[in-house]
């Protein structure tokens, strides 16, 4: 897990630093459009976003781009070091470049693509004068956009504003980490897509600094991931207990017993209506019956991890049922309808266990703990709810927001569009509800489970625009071997 700093990476101001981070930008450039007869519009403003274009504009034409006009946007008095040093050496190396200064010589086309490299990182309101009748030009020509590092005028921390009037990119190229506001959904006025490029920064430096933002990581999870040893048996993978489903909602607790299924449980039971048992016979016969009548106690207590709600529906009933299970068990995985009858009675709240794990969507989340207008704020709560209730929240996105009882934020960059239907929610549940009875710790079964979810689902949408929540469940143990080795 790698620490999301607030600010741009470039922790040092050498230009070596700039030369390797321009280098990385024209690689992955170089990769994406590699028509070399491409009309490039390098836009650099005279900070050290700008250094970086002017060493980028340098480097394409290295590379055999011919056709690059350089825009100075010369809007203030001073201009950093690093910018001049790489002017000097872009006008010695190729005098022959266009370098333009006055706005009106600037004709961008649809066809044409624009290099950001005005602000970066360096501007944390919203665009005016100069600055903003740049961005209109550029965004209204339609040419495709790539930024370097951050969009001019995107806010990298803290809420975003309601209108955006910076420079709308097609691509952002990034260097070393990600800048926590690309994974709030307001960056889509901003960004389309975003590339991390690695620029050679100490990463265990980068660990050690102070930020309650944690990006979660591949090295994270094969650190945590046990292996399935020799001489293994059903029962050292747990007894997990699914109590979900109702007359016309057993769908939804068939997909979260799949996920936890294949998620690696020794042991799973789930507690529906009998109504829905030759449904769960014939689709998961590897799955035990537990009627309602007999949640007793004594029962509850050979559960390793216990999930509610999915498809549970939210009567009087199922409100007793959730009484029964937050008094009697210890760590629960809450979910869906569990979550509805918990805003019904927001007293309840208090009541759940520590360490349970609750995994909301947005609806969900604010039914729960108020209406909130953007994410940021959103986030803020969940923090404080986390922290408050001593629980952890997942907030379900296409970038998935783990708040942990310490208040630290966990950011699962795994998951894309295609995933984008019902169903998956159910199936996440049951993953993390297997990992809390292998005997991981809720904030590992969390984060485990949120990454590997999206994983297999990055997998799926390779070939795939469209992807079913079971077809997530029955590919997860391809993931699980990849990563379990």
């Amino acid at each position: 897990m790698l620490t999301l700093t607030p600010f741009n990476m470039n922790l040092s101001s050498s230009i070596d630093l700039m030369e390797r981070a321009a280098l990385a930008f024209v690689n992955t450039f170089i990769n994406r459009f590699c028509d070399k007869e491409n009309t490039i519009w390098v836009c650099c403003g005279q900070g050290n976003n700008g250094g970086d274009g002017l060493a980028i504009a340098r480097l394409l034409c290295k590379s055999g781009y011919s056709n690059i006009n350089v825009f100075l946007a010369n809007y203030t008095l001073r201009s950093s070091e690093d910018y001049l040093q790489n002017l000097t050496r872009l006008e010695k190396e190729y005098h022959k470049i266009p370098i333009l200064k006055d706005l009106e010589q600037v004709h961008l086309t649809e066809k044409d693509i624009v290099i950001d490299a005005l602000v970066g990182s360096g501007l944390n309101k919203p665009l005016a004068g100069d600055y903003e009748k740049l961005s209109a030009l550029i965004n209204d020509s339609r040419a495709t956009v790539v930024a370097v590092d951050v969009p001019t005028g995107f806010k990298i921390e803290g809420q975003l504003e309601v209108v955006y009037n910076g420079i709308k990119t097609d691509l952002v190229i990034t260097f070393q980490l990600p800048k926590i506001n690309f994974f709030f959904p307001e960056s889509v006025q901003a960004l389309k897509e975003f590339v991390v490029v690695p620029i050679g920064l100490d990463e265990d430096y980068i660990k050690s600094l102070p930020s309650q933002w944690k990006l979660i990581t591949k090295d994270l999870i094969l650190k945590t991931l046990r292996p399935r040893k020799r001489f293994s048996h059903k029962g050292t993978y747990g007894h997990a207990l699914i109590v979900a489903g109702d007359t016309e909602t057993m769908g939804a607790a068939l997909l979260s017993a799949s996920g936890c299924l294949h998620a690696g449980v020794g042991l799973l039971s789930a507690c529906i209506p009998q109504s829905g048992l030759t449904a769960l016979n014939v689709s998961l016969p590897e799955v035990m019956y537990v009627s309602r009548e007999n949640l007793s106690k004594t029962e509850l207590q050979k559960y390793q991890a216990i999930a509610v709600g999915p498809g549970l529906g939210v009567g009087e009933v199922q409100m007793q049922l959730l009484r029964q299970l937050l008094e009697q068990t210890t760590t629960l995985v809450l979910d869906a309808d569990a979550l509805n009858i918990l805003s019904q009675d927001r007293k309840l709240l208090s009541k759940i266990p520590i360490q349970s794990v609750i995994t909301p969507h947005v609806k969900e989340f604010d039914r729960l703990f108020g209406t909130h207008n953007n994410w940021w704020s959103r986030i803020e709560t969940a923090r404080k709810r986390a922290k408050e209730l001593q629980i952890i929240i997942v907030l379900k996105n296409q970038y998935t927001f783990v708040c942990l009882p310490t208040g630290d934020i966990c950011i699962n960059p795994t998951g894309n569009p295609a995933m984008a239907q019902g169903g998956m929610g159910d199936v996440l549940t049951g993953i993390i509800s297997a990992f809390l009875a292998q005997g991981y710790t809720a904030i590992e079964a969390a984060i485990l489970g949120v990454y590997l979810h999206g994983k297999t689902g990055d997998f799926l949408a390779q070939d795939k625009a469209v992807i079913k929540a079971s077809k997530i469940a029955e590919n997860l143990p391809c993931i699980l071997k990849k990563y379990n080795k």
